[in-house]
């Protein structure tokens, strides 16, 4: 009998401060743990299979490593290695594991040694580490949400500015996250501290009503998003829907005709109800289901615009170096 041999359960390959190092190396001293995630930043990639092209396209890969480096720069970190050079990283990356499925890629930034205290800062670069994994998407899955507004109030730019991803601030979506969950919600809606609605534990909120999109400004508490900005864009470019960035009453989400979260991680993923109020009519609103199909598109390159979106990823072309 001849034995199958399974799939690997992680990819071979991590990319660690300027190497491609092999899944089972890539270890550091437990110490190294204590303060971590108190400067530590990150992004949330994804990059989508073309099935007609048989490769993967990498969503906006560049304004996400921008805002890697805003990330950094808050956090005080001077790091080694430009956004340039993380782009080829990425790429040279998903090439040594040969993907050629979705994929969600995660670079990270982090004081190592020397980051001994919640001071967070050194005198060292930060080490930088970037690990990819593979993702099944919701896009036209069919799948809704039902959410609560959380009694806990969303970090400020004046406490621990939400604009930026870090670690840190996700305890705070954490919070509201669990707080929801043992209420019976899917999700969690966060007020700022104005009592507006600013976001979700890990996307932004739009809303819809009578055929305009509203969402919460980038002053309103809430991760600049690269995905926010590009279903803005194509809103008024693709689907000449009229769309404002505003401030938000809670009670605004109970009398709204649709809502949907937006994010990396969320994509375009419907919320059918808010603290038991049915939006709408309680299915996938028509402008919602329209930017769904809209977004598969782009994000896969599948006869779709905006080509400089996407960053496109052929087969392994060079050996990966081995730490």
């Amino acid at each position: 009998m001849v034995a199958v041999q399974s799939a690997p359960a992680h990819p071979r390959y991590v990319w660690w401060n300027g190497e491609m190092v092999e899944w089972e190396q890539a270890t550091v001293h437990v110490t190294e743990m204590e303060w971590v995630g108190v400067s530590a930043v990150f992004e949330g990639i994804k990059a989508y299979r073309n099935p007609e092209e048989e490769r993967i396209n990498i969503f906006r890969l560049p304004e996400h490593l921008h805002r890697f480096d805003d990330s950094m720069k808050l956090m005080n970190m001077e790091p080694t290695w430009s956004a340039a050079e993380l782009r080829d990283a990425i790429v040279e990356l998903l090439q040594a594991n040969e993907t050629k499925d979705d994929t969600y890629i995660r670079p990270m930034a982090y004081f190592g040694r020397g980051g001994r205290s919640f001071r967070g800062r050194t005198e060292e670069a930060p080490n930088i580490l970037i690990h990819a994994y593979p993702f099944k998407t919701a896009l036209k899955t069919g799948k809704t949400l039902n959410a609560g507004v959380s009694s806990w109030t969303r970090i400020s730019d004046n406490v621990m500015p939400p604009r930026v991803k870090a670690v840190a601030n996700y305890r705070n979506s954490s919070l509201a996250w669990n707080e929801v969950q043992k209420n019976g919600y899917d999700e969690a809606i966060i007020l700022n501290d104005r009592h507006k609605v600013a976001e979700g534990p890990g996307a932004c909120v739009m809303l819809v009503k009578r055929g305009r999109v509203i969402t919460p400004p980038v002053t309103s508490s809430v991760l600049e998003s690269v995905t926010r900005a590009s279903l803005l864009q194509m809103f008024g470019e693709q689907l000449n829907t009229p769309s404002e960035e505003r401030e938000v009453d809670r009670t605004e989400l109970y009398l709204a005709d649709e809502i949907f979260f937006c994010g990396t991680g969320s994509e375009v993923t419907p919320v059918v109800s808010v603290d038991h109020y049915q939006v709408g009519d309680g299915k996938i609103g028509p402008i919602t289901a329209r930017m769904i199909d809209l977004y598969h598109d782009v994000v896969r390159g599948l006869d779709a615009p905006y080509d400089q979106w996407r960053t496109a990823v052929a087969g392994k072309t060079r050996k990966a170096r081995a730490k």
